[in-house]
Order: C-alpha cells, then sequence, then structure tokens
C-alpha cells in the first residue's frame, strides 16, 4: 500500500512538539530542583529532629488526639515542579500520538528503522518515569532523567530521521511485532535505572564524605530509595528484554537457517543480557548490594546505548537496518 504522506507528515509535526513540551518540562523542573531543594531539606531536618527528639526521651504529647496535618503552603517551585510533570503527561500522548501515526501511514509496525526505534525507546522511558514519580516521591529529579530523553530524541530527529517507507523483506514479519517492541520496552525501562544507579553513586559519595559534593547531592533523596528505583525498574526491564532476545533467536532461525551467529548486534545484546543478570544476582546477594551493583547496572546501560548507536551505525551485520544513509 501507497505510504501515507499527510499521515506521516502529521506525526513529524507531533514528534518536533514533543521535543519542545519535554525542554520547556525540563526548564520547570530544573527550578523546582534548583530551589525547592531548601523546603525538602527543611522538612527532613525537622522530622530527623522529630525521631531524636523521640530517641531521647522528649515529652510526647498523648493528651489530645493527633489532628489531620494542615496542608504546607506550596511553594512556587513546586508549583512550577507540578506544571513540568502535566507537561510530561501532555508530552507522552503526543508522543504516544506520533508513534501511532507514523505506523497508520506506513502501514505497518512504527519500528522498522532507528528513527522509528527512537521514537519508541523514548516513550517508554518517560512513561516508566511517571510510574515512579506516582511510587517514589522524586518529582524533582525529573531533570536528569529528561537530559538524556531530549538529547536522543533530538539525535533521533536529526541524525537518525528516515522518511516513512516500507520495511525491508527481510523485515517483513510478524516478529518485528514481537522481537522489536520487546527490545524497545527493554531498552526504554533501562534508562531509567542507570540514571538512578549514577544519581546513587553521587549520594552514596556524598554519605561517605559530606564535604565533597556538599552543593549537589544533598538535594538527592536518600541512597537506598535511588537504589530501590533502580532494581525495582531493572527487575521489570530484565524478564521483557530477555524475551526480545529470546525471539530474536527465533526470528533469527527462520530468516537465515541459525538461531546465533554472533552477529555484532546479537554479541553485544547477550553481553548486556550478561551484565544485568549479573547485576539482579549481586543486588539480591547481601555482600553485592550497593555501589558495586550501581556500578554493574551502568555498565549494562552502557552496553545498551553502545548496541543502539554504535553497532547499529558503524559496524556491518544481519541486524544493519537503520535506514541512515
Amino acid at each position: 500500500m501507497p505510504i501515507n504522506e499527510t499521515l506521516s507528515q502529521y506525526s513529524n509535526w507531533l514528534y518536533t512538539t514533543t521535543v519542545a513540551i519535554y525542554v520547556l518540562a525540563l526548564m520547570l523542573t530544573l527550578v523546582e530542583q534548583g530551589f525547592g531543594a531548601k523546603g525538602r531539606q527543611a522538612a527532613e531536618r525537622s522530622k530527623q529532629r522529630a525521631r531524636e527528639l523521640v530517641g531521647a526521651g522528649g515529652p510526647v504529647t498523648t493528651e489530645v488526639p493527633a489532628q489531620p496535618e494542615a496542608p504546607r503552603e506550596v511553594g512556587r517551585p513546586e508549583r512550577l515542579g507540578r506544571m513540568g510533570a502535566a507537561l510530561l503527561v501532555l508530552g507522552a500522548l503526543l508522543q504516544l500520538s506520533a508513534i501511532v501515526l507514523r505506523g497508520l501511514a506506513t502501514h505497518r509496525a512504527p519500528w522498522g528503522n532507528m528513527y522509528e526505534y527512537g521514537m519508541g525507546v523514548t516513550f517508554i522511558t518517560v512513561v516508566t518515569w511517571l510510574v515512579v514519580v506516582r511510587k517514589f516521591p522524586v518529582r524533582h529529579l525529573t531533570p536528569f532523567l529528561l537530559l538524556p530523553v531530549v538529547i536522543l530524541m533530538f539525535i533521533n530527529g536529526t541524525m537518525l530521521y528516515t522518511v516513512a517507507a516500507p520495511v525491508q523483506p527481510a523485515l517483513q514479519s510478524y516478529w518485528l511485532v514481537i522481537h522489536v517492541s520487546a527490545a524497545i520496552i527493554g531498552s526504554g525501562v533501562f534508562l531509567v535505572p542507570g540514571v538512578a544507579s549514577v544519581l546513587y553513586l553521587f549520594r552514596s559519595a556524598h554519605d561517605r564524605n559530606p564535604a565533597k559534593f556538599a552543593r549537589f547531592a544533598p538535594k538527592l533523596p536518600a541512597a537506598d530509595v535511588l537504589d530501590r528505583i533502580a532494581y525495582r525498574t531493572t527487575i521489570f526491564a530484565f524478564p521483557v528484554f530477555t524475551f526480545g532476545v529470546l525471539c530474536g533467536a527465533v526470528w533469527a532461525e527462520a530468516a537465515w537457517g541459525r538461531f546465533w551467529g554472533w552477529d555484532p548486534k546479537e554479541t553485544v545484546a547477550f553481553i548486556a543480557w550478561v551484565v544485568y543478570a549479573a547485576y539482579l544476582h549481586s543486588r539480591a546477594t547481601a555482600g553485592w548490594r550497593g555501589t558495586r551493583a550501581a556500578v554493574i547496572n551502568i555498565v549494562g546501560f552502557a552496553a545498551t546505548i553502545f548496541n543502539l548507536f554504535f553497532v547499529n551505525l558503524v559496524t556491518a551485520g544481519l541486524h544493519s537496518y537503520a535506514g541512515v544513509s
């Protein structure tokens, strides 16, 4: 069927609009991150003093039943942070619309080249972060997640952009939907624990030597919160990524007559899988919690990024379907 150029153009416009909205959300959440920290630190110090007072045998009022805590005044930085979060939701909806329109324009699953793959990965990353923000009070960390997303989307929309077109004959299979969608979900979610692990290293370094990162690390959540975020998101992404690797092997056998051929992309994907498996194992072992586990997670994320860009764009192999000339 012919390509619907109108829908393709609408998709491109929505993609560009999404990038602009993410940039605006990044600036608003940067204000919350930079100027809303004093309120968070003051509240934390107040809670800590209350715990120390009770622990030291201080007076505790029991005559009057505890009343519901009055809602605290919301400062301007927090209001801007909420606006940034709302824009992030709006951007995700527009990005989803861009992906759907790209699929309708090409009459296929919209992940047949690197541009479309990048659209899917960054969308999954943003959705994952929105879920994390609902589970943990870490909305002020949004800039650390949005910055790599915006960079990836800019690179994707400029250097990796591919016009809407049918996929190569080798990709015209139902396995494109199964295998690549699993890879997109796994890779998109893996960005979140990668960022969380990097922040964990800064926070844990500050906890060991407060003077070294006195201006930056105190704005981060406690190290155990970042550790839980990294662990739980990796737990979700790893089986999805594993399923994608297995489906890729089945597709390879159907297309090329072998399950595994040490193609560059297959090899690096296997290395990333081993690293993430080692992370989950080390994280579940008491002696490998903390810094060493975070380093392993970062290595796995680096392998994923290396596989996405270097392997697709530089090396030649059976997976060279980047669509970039």
